[in-house]
């Protein structure tokens, strides 16, 4: 049977009227710590890092090292960057049973991967990623499909994509206010709103949530069912929670990184983030230096961020 909003929690939230708040999928970043971090302090829903399909599929390393998680991870989405029908949906069969949904990601910039034929290489290719997802859902109709996509120059092709999709089976859309070339550039409120518009199915808004003042802003705006971020999450795992305080959150993120095994890089540059505003540029320079877990937490005793013997 199919997953319908009364039994997926995903599409159970977007369906409420009540602002869903998504954490993003981040390389390197949005891994399983800090999905438990964030999903304690306002984030409804969160998604993995970006994974390759095809080599997710062909290698049992990959799936040992690329996802993660645990049954309190939930409602979780998987993300996967894919190129063929038959990949995508044998990826999702592998994560199906510990998945709330699966999105394919077609708004990716970054050169290598449109130069193989994911992310952003797929806005010019609807037709290919109706294949994907209808594939993916007649395969695994117990999982819902989503794609997350960025706006094209042409308004009206990013509708159509969006419409293909959602024809294809597409249970919700993400749409990140920004073209591929695009950056640091304000996100384009109204494109989302227009596509919000155009669709039957939810739509979750991407792009400079970086405080609650902007998740209500860019839902009044659009009426968008979700708000999803990505950078402000890193600089601020407490977005959602007026109450969290800084030590706090840095002590929770030592606690969740020990205890799920964190890799140092990870470690270390998710509390790079979190405390950029927080040092003066001396400390930093000094922080950022650090190369083990060991010296970074007597560096956080020493300057008072954790309690301790320095």
């Amino acid at each position: 049977m199919a997953a319908g909003s009364s039994d997926n929690p995903i599409l159970a939230a977007l369906g409420s009227g009540e602002l869903v708040r998504v954490c993003a999928p981040m390389v390197r970043y949005s891994k399983l710590a800090f999905r438990r971090l964030v999903r304690r302090h306002g984030v409804d829903v969160a998604y993995t890092p970006m994974i390759i399909s095809d080599c997710f599929v062909r290698s049992a390393t990959a799936r040992d090292v690329e996802f993660t998680t645990m049954p309190e991870d939930r409602p979780l989405v998987v993300q996967f960057a894919a190129n063929n029908a038959e990949d995508f949906a044998a990826a999702v069969q592998y994560v199906a049973p510990y998945a709330d949904g699966v999105d394919l990601n077609c708004g990716c910039p970054q050169r290598w991967a449109m130069a193989e034929g994911y992310g952003s290489h797929l806005l010019r290719h609807p037709e290919h990623v109706a294949d994907m997802v209808s594939t993916a859902t007649r395969r695994v109709p117990s999982v819902p499909v989503s794609v997350k996509i960025r706006i094209s120059d042409n308004l009206q092709e990013t509708v159509e994509f969006a419409r293909r999709a959602e024809h294809a089976g597409a249970a919700w859309v993400t749409v990140h206010g920004r073209t591929p070339k695009q950056r640091s550039q304000p996100v384009n409120i109204e494109a989302i709103r227009v596509v919000r518009e155009a669709l039957h199915v939810p739509v979750i808004a991407n792009g400079d949530v970086n405080s609650i003042a902007d998740a209500a802003h860019i839902r009044e705006r659009t009426g968008v069912h979700g708000v999803m971020s990505a950078r402000g999450l890193l600089a601020n795992p407490a977005l959602y929670d007026e109450h969290a305080t800084l030590k706090g959150i840095v002590k929770e993120w030592v606690e969740l990184a020990l205890e799920t095994g964190t890799p140092f890089p990870c470690f270390h540059h998710h509390l790079m983030f979190m405390l950029e505003n927080a040092f003066s540029r001396s400390d930093r320079r000094d922080f950022n230096t650090l190369s083990s877990t060991a010296a970074v937490i007597d560096f956080l005793i020493a300057r008072g961020v954790l309690e301790g013997e320095p």
